[in-house]
This record gives structure tokens, sequence and C-alpha cells, in this order.
């Protein structure tokens, strides 16, 4: 045991065992007490780095310095339409280079980022946009009929900019724009009077008025299912998230120093889930490195071309996503000689997937786990690990972990029980929602995650299973209780439950059972109605119609027993 390993052990010992077993090079703590905002890393990172690339997109790349004068432009902008401080602004886009633009000006604006997944229906936009208050919406057009059909229920709502794949990306924007519309996928018409262009608002000139932002204001309201299914926002202040990168940072930055300058994240998650906003974008943002942007991961082929086109040392995934590109016949040819990690969390990583995956990269799948709730890194495995090991790793610096029963009682080491967090990178909160943010902090302000998991006796923890009903597909959260309301709300409907089975392309899948209150209603019937409302992940891939359905005395549908009774038909 080297000096640093034994003195972290006598000072932490007793309440964070794991810290014995960290690599070298991480310390058991980071500097709470000298944290930036993100608003000021952000601004020092454009200085720093200011001739290095910072995103690149179909083969262009901006630099630091580039893409921080956008962000000043977009947050002058915002000003200008008078938002103030805390303002929230929403951002409904994928993997494009109008995303960093954006978020990078709401945050050094001092405003607040609302996440939309551009998936979304108009139901579930509406809900979103309401409840947070955002006044502004950045969308890319591919999506923004979904947002003219949300606007009557979206009365405060004052600004709509409309960006294009290709902005940002200059003489090749034009081509890249031209193939989305006419080649790829048509943009659906849209009508939306009053409406911006995002070129218009990066010709925004003058400069920004001064705004102090503070390591306690509010910088992202990320939104998740709870166990009611009701779409809240997890409340992140700057604190949060930028204690959240250093202790990425701490964790991965002894092992970016084989490319100082030139690491390369490969970034196919999308930049509005908080696995890819903090690790990918902000945290690489932080130590100057370039995020690669796969703004179609499911054009596997694609994704795979790029890959070969751009040497790089990073990548995050999902199993499902792993699994694709290790399936694909042309990875093959894919350079994997200068990749030092290859990060996995959002879902639980297969074996098998990992086997494969070390086996054609040389690289072993490094797990991690985290949760919107704590924005989002709780424990992580090591990075110079040489086998995948199944565990989620250890938690990271300044995190406390602990392992309850139902009684909010520690139990015996290598017992299962429920996974409850502590640390500086927990959310303040769920937005506006007192009640349901007392459900899930103890007394002594722990954060409850409704995991089952064990800590091993070398340090690390393992996922049991999930308390909650929560269905995974490719990584995003389906909450049955929405779903089980979606389907009842059809006419034919009597009852309906929605449970998660395994799949082996999404890693779950939706079922329903149903219960018909009329004889003649169809599965694709049903389907068909659930696709009003619901983004396509959401609508069940099977459907079951019963007669009854299980239930405990009073009353409540036991999703339990239509789990069990699945997997024991297999």
């Amino acid at each position: 045991m080297s000096s640093a390993i034994a003195a972290r052990t006598s000072a932490s010992a007793s309440s964070r065992p794991w810290i014995a077993h960290y690599p070298d090079g991480v310390p058991a703590d980071i500097d709470v007490a000298g944290l930036e905002t993100l608003a000021e890393m952000l601004r020092r990172c454009g200085r720093d780095f200011a001739n290095r690339p910072a995103f690149e997109s179909f083969g262009h790349r901006i630099t630091y310095a580039d893409l921080m004068g956008a962000a000043e432009r977009v947050a002058v902008w915002l000003q200008r339409q008078g938002l103030r401080k805390g303002d929230r602004v929403a951002l409904m886009m994928p993997n494009v280079m109008a995303y960093p633009a954006a978020l990078f000006g709401t945050l050094i604006g001092g405003f607040t980022v609302v996440n939309v997944n551009p998936l979304y229906t108009a139901r579930e936009l509406a809900h979103q946009i309401n409840d947070s208050g955002a006044k502004v919406l950045f969308v890319l057009e591919n999506f923004a009929h979904v947002v003219e059909e949300a606007l009557p229920e979206t009365p405060h709502l004052r600004h709509i900019v409309v960006t294009k794949p290709g902005d940002m990306l200059g003489l090749k924007g034009t081509i890249v724009n031209v193939v989305s519309r006419y080649v790829k996928k048509a943009v659906k018409g849209f009508s939306l009077p009053g409406s911006h262009n995002l070129s218009a608002v990066l010709g925004t000139t003058g400069a920004l008025a001064a705004v102090d932002v503070s390591l306690d204001d509010v910088a992202f309201l990320q939104y998740t299912g709870g166990t009611t299914g009701v779409a809240k926002g997890a409340t992140l202040t700057h604190r949060n998230v930028a204690a959240n990168v250093a202790q990425c940072s701490a964790w991965f930055s002894p092992r970016l120093s084989r490319h100082p300058g030139e690491n390369v994240m490969v970034t196919a998650l999308p930049l509005y889930h908080i696995f890819a906003l903090t690790c990918c974008c902000l945290f690489m943002m932080r130590i100057g490195a370039c995020c690669l942007l796969i703004a179609n991961p499911r054009d596997i082929p694609g994704f795979v071309k790029t890959l070969k086109s751009r040497p790089f040392t990073m990548m995050s995934g999902v199993n499902t996503l792993y699994n694709a590109l290790a399936n694909n016949p042309d990875i093959k040819g894919v350079d994997f000689s200068r990749l030092i990690f290859a990060v996995a969390g959002g879902m639980a990583t297969q074996a098998a997937v990992a086997k494969t995956w070390k086996a054609l990269t040389g690289v072993p799948i490094c797990e991690g786990y985290g949760l919107s709730e704590t924005s989002p890194v709780v424990c992580v495995n090591s990075p110079d690990i040489a086998e995948f090991t199944g565990t989620i790793g250890y938690p990271v610096s300044s995190t406390e972990i602990a392992i309850r029963d139902e009684d909010g009682e520690d139990v015996a080491a290598g017992s299962p029980g429920e996974l409850c967090v502590r640390g500086p990178q927990v959310m303040a909160g769920y937005w506006q929602r007192p009640d349901e943010t007392a459900k899930v902090m103890t007394a002594d302000g722990f954060f409850r995650t409704g995991d089952v998991a064990v800590l091993q006796d070398d340090g690390q923890v393992k996922i049991v299973d999930r308390i909650k009903d929560m269905v995974l597909v490719s990584g995003f959260n389906v909450y049955p209780n929405e779903v089980e309301d979606v389907i009842a709300s059809h006419p034919g409907v009597m009852e309906a439950a929605v449970i998660g089975l395994p799949d082996e392309h999404s890693g779950e899948a939706v079922t329903a059972y149903v219960v018909r209150r009329d004889p003649a209603l169809t599965a694709e019937e049903l389907r068909a109605h659930c696709r009003e409302t619901l983004t396509a992940y959401k609508v069940p891939r099977q459907i079951f119609f019963r007669d009854t359905l299980p239930k405990t005395n009073v009353g409540k549908v036991l999703r339990r027993v239509l789990r069990e009774e699945a997997t024991a038909g297999r």
C-alpha cells in the first residue's frame, strides 16, 4: 500500500472505506470551497483554450474562442428580449452545433437551462414548458411542428428560436441543411409567427450587461419522471453541476495526460441527457478537450464512418449503443489505438456486450452510475481497470453513500438495501415540489435513489435491482403510470398495467396488460392511440389482453406479479 493510500485509509476508513481502493492520483475530496460557477468556468476555458477545437460536427470544428463568442451573442440577445437573471430558457435540440452555443449563452447570461427531449409529443412539451415557466425555446426545425401544436397550451412562452442542422457549420452547413431537408429526412411544415432564426440571434451586437451569477443560482431544471409518473424538474445549481464536473475531472484526469490538448470525446449520447451534459460537454470543456458530436447515433453505418475519419481518445455510451457498434461489420476498420477509456451509464451494461467490446477495442467498458438528481455521477469504475467488473465502481470524491433498509437504518456490509447518496452534486430539490422533495431526502441529508445495491468488501458498489417500476428503454426513462394513464384514456379500455420486460435491442421493452371494455379493441388500435400523445419509445412494444389484473386486497395492481408471470413463461 502506498503512503498516499495509507493516509486516505486512516482518515476515512470508518465513514468511506472505498477511498482506500481509489486509483493513484485521485483525491478523497474535491475543493468544494474553490468551485467556480459554470459561467466562470466557461469564460475561463474560452480564454485558456481559445484556439483549441471545442466541438466538431459533420467534419466542421469550432474553437473555444469562437464558440464562446457565439454564446455571448446568444446571452446578449436573451437580455434584450427582457429576460432577467434566473429566467428559464428551454433547449429542444439533438447533438447539433447550435446546442452548445445556446447552452453556454444561457448559462453565462445567468439564466436557467431547461433541457427538452426533441422527441417529445406536444403534450409532453407543453407540460415541461408550463411547469418550468420557460419564456424562450430554442428548437431544431425538424421538431418545430411539435412546438406549433403545443403553442395554444403554452401561453407564457414568449420567444421561439428555430435552428437548422447546419447552423454554425460555415459553408459545409449549407450542404448539411440541404441533405437534412431533402435527402435524409424532410422537415415537416410548420408555422411559428414571430419566431426567430438562430442566424439572426447570432448577428446580435453589443456587450453583455453585467450579471452576478453565484454558485447557489439554478443552472438547470433537468426533468425526470418520478414514482408517480409526473415529470419533475431536478433543480441543479451551479454548485451541484460544477462539483460533479470537478469530481469527474479528479477521477479521470490522471489518465488523460497521454494526449494533452488532443483529447476527443465521441459524444453520441444526446447532450440534453444529464449523462452527456456533464460527462461529455461540461467536463470536456473544463479540460480543454473536443466533443465529437454524433447527431444521429441510430445511423450506425454513418456513425462508424465518422469514427473512421476522426482520431479519438474517449467514448461514452449505453449498453445498446456499444452493442450496435460492436456488431457492425465495418467497425473493424476503426482505429482504436488512441482510445483511453470507454464509459457506460444510463442502463446496465451486459457482460456479453462488454466482452465483445473489449475483444474489438482492447479497452474494457468502464461502467458508472448516476441520476438526474445527482448531476449525475455518483459512482464509477476506475478508468484503469483491465476487465469489465459488473459493478458501478466506487463513489466519487466528496461523496458519501449509505445502504439502508425500509426503516432507514444502515444494513450490514454485503447486505442489499436502498442506495442513498450525500454530496455536493445532490440536487437542491424538485422544482416547486417540496412534497416530492421530502419523499426522497432523508433527515440527515441523503438522497434516496430508489435502487437496491450492495457495498462489496473491496469498496465497489453493485446494483441489485430497482425499487421503482421505471422502465429503461435504451437508457431513457419510461414511467408506467404515465403510459397507463394514456392507455386508460381510450374508451375501449377498462384497466391497464405497464411493466418493462428484457429486450436484446433496447435493454427493456414497454409491455402493457389491458382489460378491455370493448371486446373489439385491437392492440394496433391501442398503439395508434398511444402514439398520439407519447414519444415513440414510450409506446408499448407488446400489448396483452386479459380478463383481470392481479391486485392486492385493497385493489392496487401488482406489476411485480405480471413480471414474474412473464419471466416464468420465457
